[in-house]
């Protein structure tokens, strides 16, 4: 299979992930191409007028897997490592998350090559509206739903929608999800990805006979994803004794107050120089002694450089793509650590994404209670039919909850037939 246009170390790892799970099923070799290869990539030039007068020109991406089972659905991320080939792994992987939830999606993935953090607020909203402009023929409520991701927030959702709803001359609330919940967003939608981080982890706390209470955790990542699951594991009865951002980590072994860092970091915009912690880079922050380590950053952090090496009892992964089949291949040879993957343990975010996208096309939004009922019972079918899975066959949690999406995608394809 030529990969040239995708060629990244992200993307073959996800096609490495692949194949290997293709072995374990005996999927045909004509079959699997079509499986893995993107069904439409769009890359685009997004040029901004900066605010000293100049125009800045910068790369966009948006990468649709596959549309077998309905329209596509993934986050766009701001970042300034984003690459075509980056982008078209985590479609992949949003593909098989979604089937293994059993959610009616085809996943997707976009992006734009820029550093957020460096944009004015009128740059950031001309280069999204510009962005989105670009992606209008390739997205819309049965086409493509873009949803948040890193660098990106309820309000980049919002100036999509309202781009998208101009050219539409109405308003689409169902062309995004993430977004304000007053522009039709859903409640529950900005704490899901934590929140199910959190859920599974008590899970599978339950499965290994861990008691919460005095259990500690580390987080890489206290982002929005780091900092809920945070909190929803601190009220469990866990100790926080670490986290870390793009700037650093922290780390105090009788537990950080998650109060005040919560505090510290509206203000410094960033964990470390928090007081009542000393200093841990993001490498020294994965070998810690924990309970539990949740890698809620970027895709390869965990490597074969750092796999034997980590001291945790569970790895739950809230970011995509964090551990490598290399370390993969270490960790199964580490049964005292259980993996919660990535495609099942932060499927809370695309899980209440959907139930978003619903109530806008329904206009009818429902409460609180009902989104986290409908979130924990659907975390709770996924979990329990990877782990029997998982058991049944002998495989690793990763190779279970891979192996089930992939063949629920692989049969719709079977079904539905190859045209003309």
């Amino acid at each position: 299979m030529n990969l040239h246009l995708y060629d990244s170390p992200t993307f073959r790892m996800a096609c490495q992930q692949f194949d290997l799970v293709a072995d374990f099923m005996n999927i045909p070799e004509a079959a699997r191409e079509r499986l893995k290869m993107p069904k439409r990539a769009l890359s685009v030039a997004v040029p901004v007028r900066m605010d000293d007068g100049s125009v800045k020109v910068f790369m966009g991406y948006r990468v649709q897997h596959h549309l077998t089972l309905g329209p596509t659905k993934g986050g766009i991320r701001f970042h300034p490592d984003v690459t075509v080939g980056e982008v078209a792994a985590l479609a992949m992987w949003m593909s098989w998350k979604c089937a293994l939830v059993g959610l009616p999606y085809g996943g997707a993935k976009g992006g734009v090559a820029c550093d957020p953090r460096s944009l004015s607020a009128g740059e950031l909203e001309r280069l999204t509206r510009r962005y989105t402009q670009e992606l209008i023929p390739v997205i819309g409520p049965q086409v493509d739903i873009p949803a948040p991701d890193v660098g990106t927030n309820e309000q980049v959702m919002a100036w999509i929608m309202d781009t998208y709803s101009l050219q539409m001359g109405h308003a689409v609330p169902g062309v995004v999800t993430g977004k304000p919940v007053l522009l039709g967003g859903s409640l529950g939608r900005r704490e899901a990805t934590g929140r199910g981080v959190a859920y599974l982890v008590s899970r599978a706390m339950d499965t290994l006979g861990i008691p919460a209470q005095g259990a500690t955790a580390v987080i890489q990542g206290y982002g929005n994803v780091g900092s809920v699951a945070a909190v929803s594991m601190a009220k469990q009865g866990i100790r926080i004794i670490a986290v870390s951002d793009a700037f650093g980590g922290i780390h105090n072994p009788a537990g950080l107050d998650l109060n005040r860092l919560n505090e510290h970091v509206a203000a410094k915009g960033t964990v470390t120089g928090f007081p009542e912690s000393e200093a841990v880079t993001n490498a020294e922050l994965l070998l810690l002694p924990c309970d539990v380590l949740v890698p809620a950053a970027l895709e390869r952090q965990i490597t074969e450089e750092n796999a034997a090496r980590i001291r945790c009892r569970i790895l739950a992964e809230g970011a995509n793509g964090p551990t490598t089949p290399e370390a993969d291949a270490i960790l199964a040879q580490r049964p005292e650590i259980f993996v919660l993957p990535d495609i099942l343990c932060n499927s809370g975010g695309v899980i209440v994404s959907y139930f978003e996208w619903v109530q806008d096309l329904q206009s009818f939004f429902w409460s609180e209670g009902e989104v986290l009922d409908k979130l924990f019972r659907l975390l709770e079918q996924a979990y329990m039919q990877t782990l029997n899975h998982a058991r049944k066959n002998g495989v690793s949690m990763r190779f279970s909850a891979l192996s089930l999406g992939i063949r629920k995608v692989h049969e719709a394809k079977s079904i539905r037939g190859l045209y003309p």
